[in-house]
């Protein structure tokens, strides 16, 4: 299949394709005759691979671990583990400051509880005091 097909077919970009080729995610297709990329089955199946790893948040060097872990289907897993046990790490991470971010919103949001005129906006004045938030 010609790259515009793979595209379609994983619902990714032809440039992002281009660029995981370039990075050695993606194995070079074969050429036709008319210098065209041959894309086939197995370059679809690893894009698909990718794509969903892109979808859980993980990085480009996670998913080259990952994908060589896959490659090599008779070694252990060990390194799978232990890539998915930093990724999780890193999403809690994530999830505290998103939280921590919140009740600073929330806190910001209490600073103006009645629809005023903007120079009495408690929130435009915490805003412009670096201590409050």
């Amino acid at each position: 299949m010609k790259i515009g097909e793979l595209a379609g077919r994983t619902e990714c970009p032809v440039e992002t394709i281009r660029y995981y080729e370039r990075i050695g995610l993606l194995a070079p297709p074969q050429r036709a005759a008319n210098n065209y990329r041959s894309y086939g089955d197995k370059h679809a199946e690893r894009l698909q691979f990718i794509r969903h790893c892109r979808a859980l948040d993980m990085g480009l060097d996670e998913i080259r671990l990952l994908l060589d872990a896959r490659d090599a289907p008779d070694a252990d897993c060990t390194d799978v583990n232990a890539v998915l046990d930093r990724h999780i790490e890193r999403v809690a991470g994530k999830i505290a400051e998103l939280a921590a971010l919140e009740r600073q919103l929330k806190q910001l949001r209490g600073c103006c509880v009645s629809t005023q005129a903007s120079h009495a906006c408690g929130i435009l004045h915490a805003l412009s005091e670096h201590d409050t938030v």
